[in-house]
């Protein structure tokens, strides 16, 4: 699986999920950066078949308005350190993975339950 990690999320979730044998990229990796619109996060991830993870309710919007993105990894934990971020992806990614590749769309992840909405 292939993802788009988005600016309100740290580049070092980039950096696990690639440790962790996942193909990720961060907006800070496109050429303009943390300015970069959702629509061109949405058509890079439509085009190459990547999955956006984001705190930014409007690409869960997107989808239920329009069907695009295709896939999204909605992050609902409020503030919480980097830290303490990647620890629950690292207890929780397990059954995200799991999920995905079963064919879930849209999975919603806060601090205590993963919610598969479509």
């Amino acid at each position: 699986m292939k993802f788009i990690v988005d600016a309100q999320l740290p580049v070092k979730l980039k950096y696990w999920l690639i440790e962790n044998g996942y193909e990720a990229i961060h907006t800070n990796d496109f050429s303009k950066k943390h300015l970069t619109t959702d629509a061109e996060i949405i058509e890079k991830a439509t085009k190459e078949n990547y999955i956006i993870i984001s705190k930014d309710s409007d690409f869960y919007e997107s989808y239920l308005i329009k069907g695009v993105p295709k896939r999204i990894l909605f992050v609902t934990l409020g503030n919480v350190t980097n830290t303490e971020l990647l620890k629950l992806f690292e207890l929780n990614f397990h059954l995200i993975d799991t999920y995905f590749k079963s064919g879930s769309k849209v999975i919603e992840f806060d601090n205590d339950s993963i919610i598969v909405h479509a």
